[in-house]
């Protein structure tokens, strides 16, 4: 490519970094990465009443946690500055004088109750779509004047030009076309002053250089709209790529009302998911590579991602793969690791104090290490290692079926009192009880292993039997037994 490719995510600070926002960093992000170019994080705050504290903060914490390392943002500078839009007020101002002086744009002095009546008037006429009436497109200059002398409140409104088709190769579905009578004479600057959206993007697309723009499929009605706005300057259009939409499971546009699926990051982050595994599973949600291999580095996925392989069908977030993704990033970790993200969930949930003793965090770390291969995300510790904590043990159907073996009375009793005899409580020792008790009572296999799980756990499946027991202690196994004979 002969031009440095720069491309933006540019979110704006009305809620946290959300799944289809961390996506559209990210492809922008790879993309950029893959041509050695810049990825920037602009901050579009113009929707002022609807902007909510953190929301900013939420929008870099969580790209940076995620490892979506930007150029040139509000936070580090760059020679585009400044990168947040209520700060560049005056540059709108600027060019929006300019297209009034250029009859590109005109002042509309119709008051929000004319406006709804218009909308309503052309909806009882079988519209669809309404549009700007025209009202005050042809007003003359004396009009104009009067009306501000009066004091009357103004929008300045593009004046969308007559027959012109708008198309272009969009970098993910192709050939898109519109036609500008289909669009009628639209906001660029509020009355209170505040540039819109599709006025706003474009001069800070153009002052900053930015190449190429990678976002979601709801944004493709809004480009002719900023192609007006080039055309007006005589600006060269970026190159646009409309992603497809996420859906959830049973194929429905993915809502932040959708409560069956986790939507914010912090949100995982705090579940104790990790990174580098959001930042594979984000990346293969509407793209994908060659071959069927799933798992890739950072490094990996900025060396082959290509635009190309972008999907033109809706991406379904798949919840189970992701955790199994997870799994597969967990697995990968040292014990210490894993205990480092596991640990403040169990105390998170009181299950173990916040300062440990030496005995108490070698102690978790072996529970902890039960649970290494088969932890989905650090939140499932306190799930998992549920029976260890439990004062009380409620037998499911399963294990009570297991319990009226008329052989286990027998086995329990034995194991007991091989219990009581040890000196040692250590994994090797509750196995050489577990294998006098087989050699005491004849009971073997599943008659002897089930319920001494089932009684000193609570559980038919689970860790290695005899480390299970040494996390619990001898004090409370022997108790568990006594009052299963109870």
């Amino acid at each position: 490519m002969t031009k440095e490719v720069r491309v933006r995510y540019a979110p704006s600070p009305t809620g946290f970094l959300h799944i289809g926002g961390a996506r559209t960093a990210l492809f922008n992000y790879l993309y950029a990465k893959h041509h050695n170019g810049k990825f920037i994080v602009r901050i579009e705050d113009t929707d002022i009443e609807r902007n909510v504290e953190g929301g900013e903060a939420s929008q870099l914490d969580n790209l940076k946690w995620l490892g979506i390392e930007y150029d040139e943002s509000i936070d580090i500078g760059g020679p585009y500055a400044p990168y947040r839009q209520m700060e560049r007020l005056d540059i709108y101002k600027e060019h929006a004088e300019k297209l009034l002086e250029q009859g590109a744009a005109y002042k509309c002095f119709c008051s929000s109750e004319k406006l709804e009546a218009s909308r309503e008037e052309q909806k009882a006429r079988g519209v669809a779509a309404p549009t700007y009436d025209g009202t005050c497109r042809h007003l003359s200059a004396e009009e104009v004047a009067a009306k501000e002398a009066a004091g009357e409140p103004y929008t300045i409104r593009m004046r969308v030009p007559e027959n012109v088709t708008y198309d272009f190769e969009d970098l993910v579905r192709g050939q898109v076309t519109f036609e500008s009578k289909d669009i009628g004479d639209w906001v660029i600057v509020k009355a209170n002053g505040i540039p819109t959206y599709n006025y706003a993007v474009v001069l800070d697309d153009h002052f900053m250089e930015i190449s190429h723009v990678f976002r979601g499929e709801e944004h493709l009605s809004n480009t002719p709209k900023q192609m007006m706005i080039f055309d007006a300057f005589g600006w060269e259009y970026p190159r646009f790529g409309h992603m497809t939409l996420i859906i959830n499971e049973n194929r429905k546009k993915l809502s932040k009302r959708d409560e069956s699926i986790i939507q914010f990051v912090t949100q995982y982050k705090d579940l104790g998911y990790l990174p580098e595994a959001m930042f594979n599973f984000f990346a293969l949600l509407g793209w994908s590579p060659e071959g069927e291999e799933e798992i890739f580095s950072k490094e990996e996925f900025i060396k082959m991602f290509d635009e190309k392989r972008l999907s033109k069908s809706p991406s379904m977030f798949d919840k189970q793969k992701l955790t199994w993704m997870n799994n597969q990033y967990i697995k990968k970790l040292s014990l210490e690791e894993v205990v480092a993200l596991s640990l403040p969930h169990l105390q998170k949930a009181g299950l173990l104090p916040e300062e440990l003793t030496a005995e108490q965090h070698a102690w978790a770390t072996d529970l902890i290490g039960l649970y290494h291969d088969q932890m989905s995300f650090g939140s499932e510790i306190v799930e998992l290692s549920s029976l260890f904590f439990k004062d009380h043990i409620e037998y499911d159907e399963e294990a009570k079926a297991v319990l009226a073996g008329e052989q286990v009375p027998e086995v329990m009793a034995a194991f007991k009192t091989q219990l009581e005899e040890l000196e040692e409580f250590t994994p090797d020792a509750v196995k050489a009880a577990i294998k006098a008790v087989q050699k005491a009572t004849g009971h073997k296999g599943k008659n002897l292993f089930m319920p001494i799980r089932v009684v000193t756990t609570g559980e038919t499946h689970g860790p290695e039997l005899p480390n299970a027991i040494c996390l619990i202690g001898k004090e409370k196994a022997i108790d568990r037994v006594d009052k299963f004979a109870q």
